[in-house]
Protein backbone atom coordinates (compact mmCIF):
# COMPACT_ATOMS: atom_id res chain seq x y z
CA UNK A 1 0.00 0.00 0.00
CA UNK A 2 1.29 3.42 -0.96
CA UNK A 3 1.16 6.43 1.38
CA UNK A 4 -2.18 7.66 0.03
CA UNK A 5 -3.72 4.20 0.40
CA UNK A 6 -2.31 3.89 3.91
CA UNK A 7 -3.74 7.24 4.97
CA UNK A 8 -7.14 6.40 3.47
CA UNK A 9 -7.18 2.94 5.07
CA UNK A 10 -6.30 4.43 8.45
CA UNK A 11 -9.07 7.00 8.13
CA UNK A 12 -11.64 4.38 7.12
CA UNK A 13 -10.54 2.09 9.96
CA UNK A 14 -10.84 4.96 12.43
CA UNK A 15 -14.39 5.69 11.23
CA UNK A 16 -15.39 2.01 11.42
CA UNK A 17 -13.70 0.74 14.58
CA UNK A 18 -13.51 3.85 16.76
CA UNK A 19 -16.38 6.05 15.61
CA UNK A 20 -18.84 3.23 14.93
CA UNK A 21 -19.80 4.36 11.43
CA UNK A 22 -21.23 1.83 8.99
CA UNK A 23 -19.50 0.80 5.76
CA UNK A 24 -22.25 2.57 3.79
CA UNK A 25 -21.63 5.84 5.68
CA UNK A 26 -17.87 5.54 5.11
CA UNK A 27 -18.43 4.81 1.42
CA UNK A 28 -20.55 7.94 1.03
CA UNK A 29 -17.96 10.08 2.82
CA UNK A 30 -15.05 8.87 0.66
CA UNK A 31 -16.99 8.55 -2.57
CA UNK A 32 -16.37 4.82 -3.06
CA UNK A 33 -18.50 1.69 -2.96
CA UNK A 34 -19.18 -0.14 0.29
CA UNK A 35 -17.45 -3.16 -1.25
CA UNK A 36 -14.32 -1.02 -1.64
CA UNK A 37 -14.58 -0.04 2.03
CA UNK A 38 -14.90 -3.70 3.03
CA UNK A 39 -11.78 -4.61 1.04
CA UNK A 40 -9.80 -1.74 2.55
CA UNK A 41 -10.79 -2.72 6.09
CA UNK A 42 -9.87 -6.35 5.40
CA UNK A 43 -6.50 -5.29 4.00
CA UNK A 44 -5.91 -3.05 7.02
CA UNK A 45 -6.27 -6.10 9.25
CA UNK A 46 -4.05 -8.26 7.05
CA UNK A 47 -1.29 -5.61 6.92
CA UNK A 48 -1.40 -5.08 10.71
CA UNK A 49 -2.55 -1.51 10.23
CA UNK A 50 -5.39 -2.38 12.61
CA UNK A 51 -4.98 -4.68 15.58
CA UNK A 52 -8.02 -6.00 17.39
CA UNK A 53 -7.44 -7.01 21.00
CA UNK A 54 -10.09 -8.75 23.06
CA UNK A 55 -9.62 -8.06 26.74
CA UNK A 56 -11.53 -9.32 29.74
CA UNK A 57 -10.72 -8.79 33.43
CA UNK A 58 -7.56 -10.69 34.36
CA UNK A 59 -9.41 -13.01 36.75
CA UNK A 60 -11.62 -14.37 33.94
CA UNK A 61 -10.35 -16.98 31.49
CA UNK A 62 -12.30 -16.35 28.29
CA UNK A 63 -10.71 -19.20 26.31
CA UNK A 64 -11.42 -21.90 28.88
CA UNK A 65 -14.91 -20.47 29.45
CA UNK A 66 -15.82 -20.78 25.79
CA UNK A 67 -14.27 -24.25 25.47
CA UNK A 68 -16.18 -25.49 28.52
CA UNK A 69 -19.44 -24.00 27.28
CA UNK A 70 -19.05 -25.70 23.90
CA UNK A 71 -18.02 -29.10 25.28
CA UNK A 72 -20.91 -29.42 27.71
CA UNK A 73 -23.53 -27.52 25.73
CA UNK A 74 -23.89 -24.98 28.52
CA UNK A 75 -25.80 -21.75 28.15
CA UNK A 76 -23.15 -19.87 30.15
CA UNK A 77 -19.75 -20.98 31.44
CA UNK A 78 -17.54 -18.60 33.40
CA UNK A 79 -14.07 -19.76 34.41
CA UNK A 80 -12.06 -17.71 36.89
CA UNK A 81 -8.40 -18.03 37.75
CA UNK A 82 -7.75 -20.40 40.65
CA UNK A 83 -6.11 -18.64 43.61
CA UNK A 84 -2.34 -18.88 43.52
CA UNK A 85 -2.33 -20.43 46.99
CA UNK A 86 -5.12 -22.94 46.24
CA UNK A 87 -4.50 -26.48 47.50
CA UNK A 88 -6.00 -29.83 46.59
CA UNK A 89 -8.18 -29.70 49.71
CA UNK A 90 -9.31 -26.10 49.30
CA UNK A 91 -13.05 -25.42 49.34
CA UNK A 92 -14.69 -23.29 46.67
CA UNK A 93 -12.85 -19.95 46.75
CA UNK A 94 -14.89 -16.90 47.66
CA UNK A 95 -14.16 -15.28 44.30
CA UNK A 96 -16.43 -17.86 42.64
CA UNK A 97 -19.32 -16.46 44.65
CA UNK A 98 -18.37 -12.92 43.68
CA UNK A 99 -18.31 -13.74 39.97
CA UNK A 100 -21.57 -15.70 40.31
CA UNK A 101 -23.16 -12.64 41.93
CA UNK A 102 -22.24 -10.57 38.88
CA UNK A 103 -23.59 -13.29 36.55
CA UNK A 104 -26.83 -13.40 38.51
CA UNK A 105 -27.19 -9.67 37.96
CA UNK A 106 -27.19 -10.40 34.22
CA UNK A 107 -29.54 -13.38 34.31
CA UNK A 108 -32.28 -12.25 36.70
CA UNK A 109 -34.98 -10.00 35.28
CA UNK A 110 -37.71 -8.07 37.04
CA UNK A 111 -40.50 -10.37 38.16
CA UNK A 112 -38.35 -13.53 38.16
CA UNK A 113 -38.38 -16.04 40.98
CA UNK A 114 -34.85 -16.80 42.19
CA UNK A 115 -34.18 -20.09 43.95
CA UNK A 116 -31.16 -20.62 46.21
CA UNK A 117 -30.01 -24.06 47.35
CA UNK A 118 -27.72 -24.55 50.34
CA UNK A 119 -23.99 -24.36 49.68
CA UNK A 120 -20.94 -22.43 50.80
CA UNK A 121 -20.56 -20.99 47.31
CA UNK A 122 -24.18 -19.82 47.14
CA UNK A 123 -23.78 -18.22 50.56
CA UNK A 124 -20.66 -16.40 49.31
CA UNK A 125 -22.61 -15.36 46.22
CA UNK A 126 -25.48 -13.91 48.24
CA UNK A 127 -23.05 -11.98 50.42
CA UNK A 128 -21.44 -10.48 47.30
CA UNK A 129 -24.72 -9.32 45.73
CA UNK A 130 -24.95 -5.57 45.24
CA UNK A 131 -27.88 -5.24 42.88
CA UNK A 132 -30.73 -7.37 41.56
CA UNK A 133 -33.92 -6.47 39.74
CA UNK A 134 -37.07 -6.77 41.86
CA UNK A 135 -37.70 -10.51 42.25
CA UNK A 136 -39.02 -13.12 44.66
CA UNK A 137 -36.37 -15.26 46.39
CA UNK A 138 -37.14 -18.78 47.60
CA UNK A 139 -35.01 -21.31 49.47
CA UNK A 140 -34.71 -24.62 47.61
CA UNK A 141 -33.26 -26.80 50.36
CA UNK A 142 -33.48 -27.13 54.10
CA UNK A 143 -30.83 -25.88 56.47
CA UNK A 144 -27.51 -27.59 57.12
CA UNK A 145 -26.29 -26.71 60.60
CA UNK A 146 -23.09 -28.41 61.67
CA UNK A 147 -22.50 -25.89 64.42
CA UNK A 148 -20.05 -23.97 62.26
CA UNK A 149 -19.89 -20.63 60.49
CA UNK A 150 -20.88 -22.41 57.29
CA UNK A 151 -24.59 -22.14 58.07
CA UNK A 152 -26.43 -19.35 56.33
CA UNK A 153 -28.94 -20.52 53.71
CA UNK A 154 -31.80 -18.62 55.37
CA UNK A 155 -29.58 -15.55 55.66
CA UNK A 156 -28.60 -15.91 51.98
CA UNK A 157 -32.25 -15.90 50.91
CA UNK A 158 -32.99 -12.86 53.04
CA UNK A 159 -29.88 -11.07 51.77
CA UNK A 160 -30.85 -11.62 48.11
CA UNK A 161 -34.40 -10.48 48.82
CA UNK A 162 -33.16 -7.35 50.58
CA UNK A 163 -30.92 -6.47 47.62
CA UNK A 164 -33.74 -7.01 45.11
CA UNK A 165 -36.48 -5.48 47.23
CA UNK A 166 -38.60 -8.59 46.69
CA UNK A 167 -40.25 -11.18 48.90
CA UNK A 168 -38.25 -13.84 50.76
CA UNK A 169 -39.49 -17.38 51.31
CA UNK A 170 -36.98 -19.16 53.56
CA UNK A 171 -37.29 -22.72 54.85
CA UNK A 172 -36.80 -23.13 58.58
CA UNK A 173 -36.19 -26.87 58.60
CA UNK A 174 -33.20 -29.24 58.46
CA UNK A 175 -32.14 -30.54 55.06
CA UNK A 176 -31.94 -34.16 56.22
CA UNK A 177 -34.46 -35.83 58.54
CA UNK A 178 -34.25 -39.19 60.36
CA UNK A 179 -36.99 -40.78 58.25
CA UNK A 180 -39.41 -40.10 55.38
CA UNK A 181 -42.42 -39.71 57.68
CA UNK A 182 -40.82 -36.85 59.58
CA UNK A 183 -39.80 -35.19 56.32
CA UNK A 184 -43.33 -35.53 54.92
CA UNK A 185 -44.80 -33.99 58.07
CA UNK A 186 -42.46 -31.01 57.85
CA UNK A 187 -43.25 -30.46 54.17
CA UNK A 188 -46.89 -30.08 55.18
CA UNK A 189 -46.20 -27.27 57.62
CA UNK A 190 -47.52 -23.89 56.48
CA UNK A 191 -44.24 -21.97 56.04
CA UNK A 192 -42.45 -24.84 54.33
CA UNK A 193 -45.35 -25.78 52.06
CA UNK A 194 -45.63 -22.11 51.01
CA UNK A 195 -41.99 -22.16 49.91
CA UNK A 196 -42.56 -25.45 48.05
CA UNK A 197 -45.44 -23.85 46.16
CA UNK A 198 -42.91 -21.47 44.57
CA UNK A 199 -40.66 -24.25 43.27
CA UNK A 200 -42.62 -24.56 40.02
CA UNK A 201 -42.39 -20.78 39.55
CA UNK A 202 -38.60 -20.53 39.89
CA UNK A 203 -37.01 -19.10 36.74
CA UNK A 204 -33.36 -18.89 37.88
CA UNK A 205 -31.74 -21.19 40.44
CA UNK A 206 -28.29 -21.31 42.03
CA UNK A 207 -26.91 -24.60 43.32
CA UNK A 208 -23.66 -25.99 44.69
CA UNK A 209 -21.94 -29.29 43.90
CA UNK A 210 -20.12 -31.63 46.25
CA UNK A 211 -17.89 -34.67 45.81
CA UNK A 212 -18.82 -37.82 47.71
CA UNK A 213 -16.25 -37.37 50.44
CA UNK A 214 -15.97 -35.66 53.83
CA UNK A 215 -15.91 -31.89 53.90
CA UNK A 216 -16.93 -31.58 50.24
CA UNK A 217 -20.51 -32.88 50.40
CA UNK A 218 -23.15 -31.60 52.80
CA UNK A 219 -25.13 -34.83 52.66
CA UNK A 220 -22.04 -37.01 53.14
CA UNK A 221 -21.21 -35.15 56.34
CA UNK A 222 -24.74 -35.60 57.69
CA UNK A 223 -24.99 -39.36 57.14
CA UNK A 224 -23.76 -42.23 59.27
CA UNK A 225 -20.70 -44.20 58.20
CA UNK A 226 -22.93 -47.14 57.27
CA UNK A 227 -25.11 -44.94 55.07
CA UNK A 228 -22.05 -43.38 53.41
CA UNK A 229 -20.70 -46.80 52.54
CA UNK A 230 -24.10 -47.89 51.21
CA UNK A 231 -24.36 -44.98 48.77
CA UNK A 232 -20.70 -45.31 47.84
CA UNK A 233 -21.43 -48.94 46.89
CA UNK A 234 -24.13 -47.64 44.52
CA UNK A 235 -21.49 -45.52 42.79
CA UNK A 236 -22.06 -42.12 44.41
CA UNK A 237 -19.67 -39.62 42.82
CA UNK A 238 -21.42 -36.29 43.30
CA UNK A 239 -24.11 -34.58 45.32
CA UNK A 240 -26.22 -31.53 44.52
CA UNK A 241 -29.10 -30.27 46.65
CA UNK A 242 -29.30 -33.67 48.43
CA UNK A 243 -29.51 -35.57 45.12
CA UNK A 244 -26.81 -38.17 44.44
CA UNK A 245 -25.24 -38.98 41.06
CA UNK A 246 -22.88 -41.58 39.71
CA UNK A 247 -19.97 -40.68 37.42
CA UNK A 248 -22.22 -40.73 34.35
CA UNK A 249 -24.72 -38.30 35.83
CA UNK A 250 -27.37 -40.92 36.63
CA UNK A 251 -29.26 -40.38 39.85
CA UNK A 252 -28.76 -42.98 42.56
CA UNK A 253 -30.06 -43.39 46.11
CA UNK A 254 -33.41 -41.88 45.30
CA UNK A 255 -34.71 -43.09 48.66
CA UNK A 256 -32.53 -40.45 50.30
CA UNK A 257 -34.67 -37.71 48.77
CA UNK A 258 -37.67 -38.94 50.72
CA UNK A 259 -35.85 -37.97 53.91
CA UNK A 260 -34.75 -34.55 52.65
CA UNK A 261 -36.29 -31.10 52.47
CA UNK A 262 -35.20 -30.13 48.98
CA UNK A 263 -36.45 -29.28 45.51
CA UNK A 264 -37.19 -32.46 43.54
CA UNK A 265 -34.90 -33.25 40.61
CA UNK A 266 -37.81 -33.20 38.14
CA UNK A 267 -38.77 -29.71 39.27
CA UNK A 268 -35.13 -28.60 39.08
CA UNK A 269 -34.96 -29.87 35.50
CA UNK A 270 -37.93 -27.68 34.54
CA UNK A 271 -36.31 -24.47 35.83
CA UNK A 272 -35.19 -22.47 32.75
CA UNK A 273 -31.80 -21.44 34.18
CA UNK A 274 -29.88 -23.48 36.78
CA UNK A 275 -26.46 -22.07 37.64
CA UNK A 276 -24.00 -24.36 39.42
CA UNK A 277 -21.15 -22.78 41.41
CA UNK A 278 -18.26 -25.12 42.20
CA UNK A 279 -14.52 -25.27 41.67
CA UNK A 280 -11.24 -26.87 42.61
CA UNK A 281 -9.53 -30.06 41.45
CA UNK A 282 -11.12 -32.01 44.28
CA UNK A 283 -14.60 -31.28 42.88
CA UNK A 284 -13.80 -31.54 39.18
CA UNK A 285 -15.06 -35.11 38.66
CA UNK A 286 -18.23 -34.34 40.63
CA UNK A 287 -18.89 -31.24 38.52
CA UNK A 288 -18.58 -33.36 35.37
CA UNK A 289 -21.05 -35.90 36.76
CA UNK A 290 -23.65 -33.23 37.56
CA UNK A 291 -23.22 -31.59 34.15
CA UNK A 292 -24.03 -34.96 32.54
CA UNK A 293 -27.25 -35.15 34.56
CA UNK A 294 -28.89 -32.49 32.42
CA UNK A 295 -30.03 -30.58 35.50
CA UNK A 296 -27.62 -27.66 35.10
CA UNK A 297 -27.61 -25.08 32.30
CA UNK A 298 -24.74 -22.80 33.39
CA UNK A 299 -21.55 -23.09 35.43
CA UNK A 300 -19.22 -20.82 37.37
CA UNK A 301 -15.95 -22.61 38.12
CA UNK A 302 -12.19 -22.12 38.23
CA UNK A 303 -9.25 -23.04 36.04
CA UNK A 304 -8.28 -26.03 38.20
CA UNK A 305 -11.64 -27.72 37.65
CA UNK A 306 -11.96 -26.54 34.05
CA UNK A 307 -8.65 -28.09 33.04
CA UNK A 308 -9.80 -31.46 34.36
CA UNK A 309 -13.17 -31.20 32.65
CA UNK A 310 -11.63 -30.24 29.30
CA UNK A 311 -9.12 -33.11 29.41
CA UNK A 312 -11.76 -35.81 29.78
CA UNK A 313 -11.58 -38.37 27.00
CA UNK A 314 -14.28 -40.33 25.24
CA UNK A 315 -17.51 -39.09 23.69
CA UNK A 316 -18.67 -35.67 24.74
CA UNK A 317 -21.23 -35.52 27.55
CA UNK A 318 -24.89 -34.95 26.80
CA UNK A 319 -25.35 -31.19 26.25
CA UNK A 320 -26.83 -29.51 29.30
CA UNK A 321 -29.27 -27.58 27.14
CA UNK A 322 -31.04 -30.84 26.23
CA UNK A 323 -32.10 -31.11 29.91
CA UNK A 324 -32.36 -34.86 29.33
CA UNK A 325 -32.22 -37.39 32.17
CA UNK A 326 -29.45 -39.97 31.51
CA UNK A 327 -31.74 -42.57 33.15
CA UNK A 328 -34.50 -41.80 30.68
CA UNK A 329 -36.87 -41.25 33.60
Amino acid sequence: MGPAELVQAAAMARRFYLEGKSKIQIAEEFGVSRFKVARVLETALERDLVRIEIRVPSELDAERSDALRARYGLRHAVVVESPADATEDAADPENLGEVAADLLGELVAEGDVLGLAWGRSTIHMAAALHQLPPCTVVQLTGVYDAGTADRGSVEAVRRAADVSGGEAHPIYAPMLLPDSATAAALRGQTGISRAFEYFDKVTVACVSIGSWEPGVSTVYDMLSEEEREHYASLGAAAEMSAHLFDAEGRRIGRDLGERCITVEADRLRRIPEVVAIAGGRRKAAAIGAVLRSGLVTSLVTDTAAADHLLLETGPGPRPALDRADPDGR
